[in-house]
């Protein structure tokens, strides 16, 4: 004959509240291998222009309009896309 012990009953256990996360600042998606290739390519295009302007003299002026215009859409497209992430 074979004699069971019955199941000790134990009290339902509150749940615990789902702790609240703090909020991650948001990690930069700038991959290093992408940067230094960047890097690499203004570098290389400014060395072009640097030579282009030392052995033909007359096309610096041009070169130099069309970098201060370059520079000034630059700076526009940084500060769209800077208040786009926000």
């Amino acid at each position: 004959m074979s004699t069971t012990d019955p199941q000790p009953q134990t009290p339902p256990q509150a749940q615990e509240p789902p702790q609240q996360q703090q909020p991650q600042p948001p990690q930069s998606a700038v991959d290093p291998l992408m940067a230094l290739c960047l890097v690499l390519v203004v570098f290389l295009v400014l060395g072009g222009v640097a030579y282009l302007c030392v052995v033909h003299p007359a096309l610096t002026a041009p070169i130099g309009a069309v970098a201060g215009v370059a520079a000034a859409l630059t700076a526009a497209f940084a500060v769209v896309i800077a208040i786009r992430r926000r």
